[in-house]
């Protein structure tokens, strides 16, 4: 009975994602935030079921946002990034350290950063030169500002998390007959 309502868990909120993911495309100023909030409905289920069952849940909502979400900038995003980072935290988050910690965050972070643009520009199409509308350092530029941006998002999904543990993480368990 357990296994049924955490696989329930991961598929419902699965779909939210790929619901989401799928307003990409009516809601195209949303490429980015979507994507962050699609991958921010994974923390109950790495919350109540594990990291495990996250990055499944993860894997079934980039596959499906691949074949349905009509913005593949957007899909790309959710695959190298925004999706199985809330998952990967919890993982990170065991690390002791709080400089190799974020080092470790960083490091994934501008590795996804620089898988998406390179992808962008070979896979997707996306001109180089809408890139480098300030000039060649623009791609530097774009990153260092990509990584405060970074260091934000970080936090408040910490904070997000800290708050669904405070206020939701009962309720769920209750709902879905966990505890």
């Amino acid at each position: 009975m357990k296994n049924s309502m955490k696989a329930a868990l991961c598929g419902i909120l699965a779909a939210l994602s790929t619901v989401l993911m799928f307003f990409t495309g009516i809601i195209p100023v949303a490429t980015l935030a979507l994507p962050a909030i699609a991958g921010c409905l994974l923390i109950p289920v790495v919350a109540e079921v594990g990291v495990s069952w996250g990055f499944g849940a993860f894997a079934v909502c980039a596959g499906l946002s691949f074949l349905l979400a009509p913005d593949r900038e957007a899909a790309l995003l959710y695959l190298l990034f925004f999706g199985y980072y809330p998952v990967l935290v919890a993982v990170l988050d065991r690390v002791k350290n709080k400089t190799l910690r974020y080092v470790l965050k960083l490091l994934i972070f501008n590795a996804a950063a620089a898988a998406e643009a390179l992808l962008a520009v070979f896979v997707l199409g996306i001109p180089w030169e809408t890139i480098e509308f300030l000039g060649k350092a623009t791609p530097l530029v774009l990153l260092l500002l990509a990584n405060l941006v970074f260091v934000l998002y970080d936090r408040a999904l910490n904070g997000l998390i800290a708050l669904y543990f405070q206020k939701f993480s009962g309720q769920v368990r209750r709902f879905v007959k966990l505890k």
